[in-house]
């Protein structure tokens, strides 16, 4: 199900690393509907109707007692009429992942449970909730046993991965939103591709921010790649994945600006900043065949251009789950960019 509220300037991603291939999953996006219908009443009204602790008490409750499915109907049946529920869509679904694991007993149970609507913020919150169950005393120790309970381990297949990348938000929020702290916690799991997945998910819970329930200070207008020019270098690639969604806010969703900031970054990772403009263009634009074509071509030069490809196709793979529709954006560009463009259509979605 297509959710014209999901375009937004600020998308979720993921970083996924297979050998020596970096791949953009998009995580900010639903393809099934729960199948559950619960009309919505009357919540939160009056001096209420703007209150975070009347939504965070309600879905809390309406999990707890009906269940994930009918919290996650509800809350997409407000979102398309109630401009602060869909301004708060994010943290409501952690609340209510939050409140499905209170009974489960691990991960994986709660999982099972999950929708991915409003940038998975179902699995942050179960993660900030098994994470505030272990306690900061022992998360170190037990931090590589928290997704063992997760199948495709060996595979790296996706329920694995948004557990890994969910420990980063649930490391956030246990450490206040210290993003280099938490990243220190992240390289005490066993694995270069967990330490990344992990990285990617406190990068990601950095990004999102709306400055009144969740703020950071490590986002800087005046220096909009901060803090990925900071950043500790096993993970600054992981960080330039997310940053463009940031820089795109800064300068008001002018794509041609950000190409420019991109041109000026660290190499190689301007290269990794086209590819992350790439998916916010096709993420915008809701996956649009030739406004992602359009906007692409705003690059300065032939890289540029290429790269943005790149991270577009991607991303459009990500969203249908198909590469029907990125064939169609790849025969629509230009020649100088089309043999690259199906190259990458065939190695991502075999990752896929």
């Amino acid at each position: 199900m297509r959710l014209p509220a999901l375009r937004i300037a600020v998308l979720a991603v993921g970083l996924v690393i297979t050998g020596a291939t970096a791949i953009v999953v998009d995580l900010s996006r639903t393809h099934a509907d729960t199948g559950v219908t619960v009309p919505p009443t009357i919540v939160c009204t009056g001096p209420d109707a703007a209150d975070w602790d009347c939504y965070d008490t309600y879905y809390n409750d309406l999990t707890r007692a009906h269940g994930v499915p009918a919290a996650f109907a509800d809350l997409k049946a407000r979102y398309g009429t109630d401009g602060y529920v869909a301004s708060q869509c994010h943290p409501i679904t952690h609340v209510i992942g939050r409140a499905a694991a209170q009974d489960a007993a691990n991960v994986s149970e709660a999982y099972r449970m999950g929708d991915s609507f409003c940038w998975s913020g179902f699995y942050h919150g179960v993660l900030e909730a098994i994470i505030a169950r272990i306690g900061n005393e022992n998360l170190i120790k037990e931090l590589d046993g928290i997704c063992a309970d997760i199948p495709g381990k060996e595979r790296y297949v996706f329920d694995y991965y948004n557990c890994v990348h969910g420990l980063g938000h649930g490391i956030m929020a246990a450490t206040d939103n210290e993003l280099f702290d938490s990243l220190g916690t992240c390289d005490h799991l066993t694995g270069r591709w967990e330490q990344a997945s992990c990285a990617s998910g406190v990068y990601m819970e950095n990004v999102i921010v709306d400055g009144k329930l969740h703020v950071t200070k490590y986002l800087n207008p005046e220096d909009p790649v901060y803090p990925c020019n900071k950043s500790p270098e096993k993970y600054k690639q992981t960080c330039y994945l997310m940053q463009t969604s940031y820089m795109l806010k800064v300068v008001g969703g002018d794509f041609r600006k950000v190409f420019e900031r991109c041109a000026a970054v660290e190499k190689p990772y301007d290269i990794t900043c086209y590819q992350s403009l790439g998916r916010d263009v096709s993420g915008q634009s809701i996956s649009d065949v030739e406004t992602t074509r359009r906007h692409c071509l705003l690059g300065h030069d032939a890289p540029a251009r290429t790269h943005c490809f790149i991270g577009a196709v991607k991303d459009f793979i990500s969203y249908y789950h198909s590469d029907v529709q990125a064939r169609e954006l790849c025969r629509a560009i230009a020649p100088d960019y089309d043999a690259t463009c199906f190259e990458t259509v065939e190695d991502y979605y075999r990752s896929f």
